[in-house]
């Protein structure tokens, strides 16, 4: 195959603003398009925030920042959508994108979804997680298996997995066995777990440290990459100041939120290759001059690379884990990729007394 060239997003949403983000998306989309992308690849639920307040804030404060989520999240059947597919096939590229997704079932359903969303337009690959992670359960709710399919694309195979979705083996497993080539993982812009103001240790213990959000998503995708042979996308949002203060707006402890926030370690962008090493990579400038760049931390941009796909045969020979370094009479995976709806009605049927 040629070339595949990925572009990863490594920027923050409009926070709580659909039109905004989506506007903005259609930029970056086109913008990478020009620097000759194939894939385009954005964070977890960019579309239009990640949830963060959950964990920094009792849930009796955050009614109001619920109910703006719900009214900025979208309908995969919606015109944002719409626009996005229109964009794919505008600009002949692979667009993977992560959303808020509203249920035409509720006012108040949502799901943290992704979308692969092919070069004609059409919608490849439409992934609801399957378990929101820790503090996202007081936002969104779960997800099923519809989702676990791999994208056939002019550009590879391409998979996608939803931040700690990628801990999951059997979700990864059921990627490989599709043949994936192109593993995408979406993440957020932070992880906090502890708050890091007012904290008193323990007797004999240290102050706990917050979660490493760097090493523990790179040392997850980088597993995948080794295990599936395939290359990797890691692309995580990015935390603005601007964010900041509106989270810390109406906290009841808002300089522990700030502290949090503010010493909570960024997640990054970066690419693998099929062994897990790091994938040389770069930004390109207003003027278009290539720079090279390990990952995206600390500041918006969009990171490309360019993916050799061939170079996901030679490692099949030691370990082809959906093959010949597996034992199929001993294990046996069933994956249900049925979508879960609340209600089945039955209009006009004849009933035979």
């Amino acid at each position: 195959m040629p070339l595949t060239r990925v572009a990863a997003c490594h920027v923050a949403p409009h926070f709580l603003s659909a039109k905004n983000t989506l506007s903005k998306s259609i930029h970056l989309i086109h913008q990478a398009s020009k620097n000759s992308a194939n894939l385009v690849v954005f964070p977890e639920t960019f579309i239009s925030a990640f949830p963060v307040w959950s964990a920094l804030r009792p849930p009796t404060e955050n009614h109001g920042l619920f109910e703006r989520m719900t009214k900025e999240s979208i309908y995969v059947d919606g015109e944002e959508v719409q626009q996005l597919r229109d964009t794919a096939r505008d600009t002949n590229t692979v667009i993977s994108i992560g959303i808020s997704e509203r249920s035409r079932s509720s006012t108040a359903c949502l799901y943290n979804s992704n979308l692969i969303i092919g070069p004609t337009g059409d919608i490849l690959v439409h992934h609801r997680k399957l378990m929101p992670t820790f503090f996202e359960k007081l936002v969104w709710s779960p997800g099923d298996g519809h989702g676990l399919r791999v994208a056939e694309t002019p550009f590879g195979k391409i998979g996608n997995l939803i931040c700690g979705e990628n801990t999951n083996p059997l979700a990864r497993y059921s990627l490989m066995g599709q043949g994936e080539q192109i593993h995408i993982s979406s993440w957020p812009p932070v992880w906090p777990t502890r708050a890091q103001a007012g904290v008193e240790p323990q007797a004999g213990h240290e102050t706990p440290a917050n979660y490493d959000n760097i090493w523990a998503n790179r040392v997850r995708a980088a597993a995948h990459c080794f295990e599936a042979k395939c290359f990797g996308v890691m692309c995580s949002g990015f935390l603005t100041q601007n964010m900041i203060e509106a989270l810390v707006d109406g906290a009841s402890s808002p300089a522990s939120v700030r502290q949090t926030l503010e010493s909570t370690s960024q997640g990054v962008t970066m690419f693998l290759d099929p062994a897990g090493a790091s994938l040389p990579s770069f930004v390109v400038d207003e003027a278009g001059s290539r720079k090279p760049v390990e990952f995206l931390q600390k500041e918006e941009d969009i990171l490309y690379t360019d993916m050799d796909l061939d170079r996901c045969i030679e490692g099949k020979q030691y370990h082809d884990v959906v093959g010949g370094y597996q034992r199929l009479d001993v294990f046996n995976l069933q994956v249900n990729r049925a979508r879960r709806d609340p209600v089945t009605f039955v209009d006009d049927a004849f009933v035979r007394e």
